[in-house]
């Protein structure tokens, strides 16, 4: 054999290697809806990374935010047909899909941490149930900063937001806007301030966090703290590409995600303080709820709340029941 000819054949087994070689390294993709300088991508991204070094090569994850790839919609979808492997979403956007999710976006139902965190805990079991079923793996879930009002102009009872066009993001939020007299209208973060700018919509009830990321000081005036809900976002895998990793990388996964989760809870309450700071600093004003508008509030949660448990069904009021109970 000529030394040429036994080159060939030395660089042919050297490319039939090639694509053994690059199977070693699994590529995963993960899908949030929210912008890069959110608490919740911040938190993902530091998950990420501690993943990856502690795979030692075996396993890349590359994220995409702020919906670049899949929209809140179609993320969980995503994740269920293998078209990425990991998503992020807000539990309450799906809650026509499944009433379980929307526990959280109940106002006044939770207004601080603590009270965030034993509703988790026992929502746990309902949601881990409902997405094994369809082939995903809860990794874990974390709330919002509490919601507040945005307006343009102090308001001290809900009857002055009656008639105005109120941006929602769930059944729930569009729930609210009927029952106070408003004019749902859906808009995702990502569109707020154009939505505000061009008077499509005219206040909302979102976090501080979410007001610094769509920078609300360029479309509304006013936020005041509410309390008015802790909704959820819930990280999750899925089943069929976490079981394909050896068992030693899925503990590590799952480990990763049990520290976000603490984690998640330190960056949300320092972003609860940081965030109104922000909001202020910027020219808003960022006032005090009124004790009509938190009865207002109130009364208003509790017709959600019974609502709630009779679409929910024997989970939704067990859930309801084991949360009260528990207070």
């Amino acid at each position: 054999m000529t030394f040429h000819r036994r080159a060939l054949l030395g660089a042919a087994g050297l490319a039939a290697l090639a694509p053994a070689a690059a199977r070693a390294q699994t590529r995963w993709q993960m899908a949030t809806p929210y912008a890069d300088t959110n608490l919740h991508t911040r938190n993902i991204r530091t998950m990420l990374q501690e993943i990856e070094q502690g795979a030692g090569g075996r396993l890349s994850i590359q994220l995409h935010s702020n919906g670049a790839l899949l929209r809140m919609t179609e993320i969980k979808r995503g994740v269920q047909t293998g078209q990425v492997q990991l998503g992020e979403i807000l539990l309450t956007a799906y809650a026509n899909e499944d009433q379980i999710f929307d526990a959280d976006a109940l106002p006044q139902l939770v207004t601080n941490f603590q009270q965030a965190k034993r509703l988790s805990d026992l929502q746990k079991p309902f949601i881990e149930a409902r997405f094994q079923r369809q082939g995903l793996t809860l990794l874990y879930m974390l709330p919002w900063p509490p919601a507040g009002l945005y307006a343009q102009q102090v308001v001290t009872s809900l009857e002055q937001l009656r008639g105005s066009r109120f941006r929602t993001y769930s059944p729930m939020t569009n729930r609210f806007a009927q029952l106070i007299g408003a004019q749902p209208t859906l808009v995702q973060s990502a569109e707020l301030a154009q939505a505000f700018a061009t008077g499509v919509v005219q206040a909302q009830v979102t976090s501080a966090a979410t007001g610094v990321d769509t920078q609300a000081w360029d479309y509304a005036r006013v936020f005041t703290p509410l309390g008015f809900t802790m909704t959820k976002n819930a990280v999750f895998v899925s089943r069929r590409a976490l079981e394909a990793l050896p068992a030693d990388l899925q503990q590590q996964i799952r480990a990763a995600a049990a520290r976000a989760e603490t984690r998640g809870y330190e960056l949300a309450e320092a972003a609860t303080r940081e965030t109104e700071t922000t909001l202020a600093s910027r020219g808003m004003q960022v006032t005090q709820p009124t004790q009509q508008l938190l009865d207002d509030c109130a009364r208003v949660g509790r017709i959600m709340a019974d609502e709630w448990a009779q679409r929910a069904g024997p989970d939704g009021q067990r859930l309801l029941e084991q949360y009260r109970a528990a207070g």
